[in-house]
């Protein structure tokens, strides 16, 4: 798991600083519990209401900085916002199952998924920073609300 240190590592590695607006959205992740997903919004919420004065594009920026080195997962749930999640190594690595009319999201761990990503990965010379599978199914609730009325 990232600590500040080795981000701030990684970050002098690729030329960049470890601002203390990138430790502290950092520092929320790391607290955040299990089968949590914030959005830019939430952060932004919750860093005004601490007094911690964020931007919301600062805050945008980062996220996506910190996703595309896989610090986090960037995940595309059915509400049409990106929300995201700490990459944690396996075995908390999971996939989610997403309603598409009521968003509710269920995590589940599958092992076959990340070893064919790492396989495939492996096989054509690559690093696999995350692995991931998104369903977008309809769940039983809102099934049974599809059902005619007799």
């Amino acid at each position: 798991m990232y600590t500040a240190a080795s981000l701030k590592a990684e970050l002098h590695e690729r030329g960049w600083r470890l601002t203390p607006q990138r430790e502290s959205i950092l520092h929320v992740f790391q607290d955040l519990p299990e089968g949590r997903h914030l959005s830019a919004e939430d952060l932004c919420e919750l860093f005004h209401d601490r007094g911690e004065g964020i931007s919301l594009s600062t805050i945008y920026r980062n996220l996506k900085l910190m996703a595309r080195m896989g610090i986090l997962r960037e995940l595309e749930l059915a509400e049409g916002h990106k929300r995201y999640e700490i990459n944690r190594p396996y075995p908390h690595h999971h996939h989610h199952l997403v309603c598409v009319r009521c968003n509710k999201t269920t995590e589940f761990k599958n092992d076959g998924i990340l070893k064919t990503g790492t396989r495939t990965a492996e096989k054509e010379g690559y690093y696999l920073l995350d692995c991931q599978l998104m369903i977008h199914a309809i769940c039983p609730t809102c099934q049974r609300s599809l059902l005619p009325v007799q």
